[in-house]
């Protein structure tokens, strides 16, 4: 736990960069240091915030701080603004991670507010990766919050909607951060450049590379530049050009936040372009995401439910493919492996679509989740011993083979008393065109059959 006001030399998050201030210039300090912000005008991105006439500006400008839930990427601001917010308001700052806190720190945190409160200090109480914590913990904060004891920041890279109890939720305003854009990371890499490698020339090449490797993330920029900088050290070195760039940064990827927002935007984008028939764009996300270390068979998994899902009986041999390529890679690994896997996404996005075997079984579900629990009929039970066959257990059933077509015309395989379904409604795409086919004339001869037994049972005399 840390006071803004009492220790104004912490440092704060790496991406906001200010211009370099001498009283943080002195030799070795880091970089993060130098270029750290003092005030939300100094801040890099997030102007829809920020900006003129925009929420958190407003806000600042009222001098009236309140409860808010911080949402976006890595490397955005969102530590740093909470910082920012507490020093705006001349309020105490008191800060916990989820990952590392528990009851006891929540309780500590709250007798901490408390004294200040005695003393006529504001407190705003800051969690980081607040959707790590669970919800008895969330739950905590929220007397505190009522009561006005503390104002509660809380940051996440997790949609809260689904990450935070909507207790909490509901007392809190919500702020979406954004990825830095290009420029903004170009305007933050000449702060850096001019503070850290001032006596090195970069070529263009060389800083748009730069800029695309943080991949919207300005704190992973200012990584690399550091990085950048200890390769130069020690050297003689005056320019920069891009083969030192990939050399220096070859073992850094893209920003990929396994399992968070950006994790499945990408899957998304995937599934999407497959249901789209864009293979191009298919195969696009299915690289991005194994460039950014995604786990090839959990796209592979993907893959798999997209054969099912929206392609399904109008081309069956997609998902022997999705399998096959599953397999393939599990034997051969990367990157070879990784090859089957692309031939699958580019089959996939191809192939004729078809949802009416998801949007059947969902049919389905919701029908049998609602429906009371009706009986087998007789006729359709198994008769394996003789009582069972004393019982009418099978009786009247009519072995499909036996009939003309193998098709027992007329007879019904649902529960007595319930109607026809239809849920499963081929497309006219694929194989499914030739399916539906078939059903229509099996349903003719149902109806043909059915009609007859009708006429059948009129012309009887009455008992």
């Amino acid at each position: 736990m840390s006071s803004a006001s009492s220790r104004p030399g912490e440092a704060a998050d790496l991406f906001d960069a200010a211009p370099p201030r001498s009283v943080r210039e002195a030799d070795g300090a880091p970089l993060a240091e130098r270029l750290r912000p003092q005030s939300i005008d100094e801040m890099v991105g997030q102007t829809h915030l920020l900006g003129a006439g925009r929420p958190l500006r407003l806000a600042f400008e009222a001098g009236k701080p309140h409860s808010m839930i911080l949402w976006g990427p890595p490397g955005v601001g969102k530590t740093t603004l909470a910082r920012l917010t507490a020093r705006a308001f001349d309020a105490e700052f008191i800060a916990l991670s989820a990952v590392m806190s528990g009851v006891k720190d929540i309780r500590a945190a709250v007798e901490e507010a408390g004294r200040y409160q005695a003393r006529g200090r504001r407190t705003i109480v800051f969690v980081d990766e607040v959707h790590r914590f669970n919800k008895s913990q969330q739950d905590a904060f929220l007397p505190y919050v009522e009561s006005g004891l503390f104002t509660f920041i809380g940051a996440t890279t997790e949609n809260p909607s689904f990450e935070v109890n909507s207790a909490l939720l509901s007392r809190a305003s919500v702020y979406v951060l954004k990825s830095l854009s290009a420029e903004e990371l170009a305007t933050l890499f000449a702060r850096a450049v001019d503070s850290s490698l001032a006596e090195v020339v970069f070529d263009e090449v060389a800083r748009d590379r730069i800029i695309g490797l943080a991949d919207g993330d300005a704190r992973r920029l200012l990584n690399l530049v550091e990085i950048l900088q200890t390769a130069v050290s020690g050297t003689q070195r005056t320019r920069i050009d891009a083969p030192f760039v990939d050399d220096a940064l070859s073992a850094n990827l893209r920003r990929f936040d396994k399992g968070g927002e950006l994790f499945h935007d990408q899957i998304s984008a995937l599934h999407k372009s497959v249901r789209g028939s864009n293979p191009d764009a298919a195969l696009y996300w299915f690289v991005r995401m194994l460039d950014g270390g995604a786990d090839p068979l959990y796209v592979a998994r993907r893959v798999i439910r997209m054969a099912v899902e929206d392609i399904g009986l109008a081309d069956p041999r997609a998902l022997d493919l999705a399998l096959a390529a599953a397999q393939t890679y599990e034997r051969l690994g990367s990157p070879e492996g990784e090859l089957a896997l692309a031939e699958a996404v580019i089959y996939m996005a191809c192939a004729s679509k078809s949802n009416a075997v998801y949007v059947a079984y969902n049919q389905a579900r919701q029908f049998v989740a609602g429906d009371a629990s009706r009986e087998v009929p007789l006729r359709l039970r198994n008769a394996p011993t003789r009582l069972m066959k004393d019982l009418d257990y099978g009786r009247g059933y009519r072995y499909a083979h036996d009939e003309a077509d193998a098709y027992a015309a007329g007879e019904t395989y649902l529960p007595d008393g319930m109607s026809e379904q239809h849920w499963y409604r081929p497309s006219s795409r694929g194989l499914e065109a030739r399916i539906g086919e078939r059903l229509v004339e099996l349903r003719a001869r149902d109806f043909k059959a059915r009609a007859g037994a009708v006429d059948a049972d009129a012309g009887k005399p009455d008992d």
